[in-house]
């Protein structure tokens, strides 16, 4: 159990840096992961629909932002800050995990800051049968998510980028977006500089 405690302690550190606050409108509050350090920030759609937009960054520094890129039906949306040499997390495979890989998902929830949740991978796109018919692919994960952590980052073990927590379904499964459905989503032709 002391080296899980090391293990997680050390993804801690690694992410935490990448994890953004970001601010939609006057109430909601959700999270990001840094993409790339010119100040692109990787979120869920659901959490920029509101406008005006606002980024914290780790060091408590703010910025106006302005969604790049939304593709509500994946959830997903890229958001641009005026900043450079931000820390940008290593990308993951999500096509690569399997049932049973510990995951860590990061976030703000409820506004507490740079909170982490962990858990096991239950299943990945297909592997999931209650959503083989949806249009939209999961990684379902047994953690839980809450308000704030919406747009926050998921990773592997190895403190890489998997995942956008998303939501919760019912009241002991966590639902991301799978990082290789981001990655779709960002080599489309209209945002294709942003890779």
């Amino acid at each position: 159990m002391k080296q899980i405690n090391v293990e997680l302690a050390q993804i801690e550190r690694l992410v935490s840096p990448s994890l953004v606050r970001i601010r939609s409108g006057q109430h909601g509050v959700g999270s990001g992961a840094v993409w790339r350090s010119d100040g692109l920030i990787l979120t869920n759609a659901h959490v920029v629909r509101h406008g005006p937009l606002t980024v914290q960054t780790s060091d408590q520094i703010e910025f106006e932002a302005h969604v790049v890129a939304s593709d509500p039906d994946q959830d997903i949306a890229l958001v641009q800050v005026p900043a450079t040499n931000l820390p940008a997390l290593p990308i993951g495979d999500s096509s690569r995990l399997h049932p049973g890989d510990i995951v860590v998902a990061f976030g703000h929830p409820w506004g507490v800051p740079g909170a982490a949740t962990s858990g096991i991978v239950i299943g990945v796109g297909n592997e999931l049968a209650e959503w083989r018919n949806s249009p939209q692919r999961w990684l379902a994960a047994s953690l839980h998510l809450r308000p704030g952590h919406s747009g926050g980052p998921m990773v592997n073990a190895q403190g890489e980028l998997v995942g956008i927590n998303t939501m919760m379904n019912g009241p002991d499964v966590g639902l991301a977006t799978p990082i290789n459905v981001a990655l779709e989503f960002i080599s489309s032709q209209s945002i294709s500089q942003y890779i």
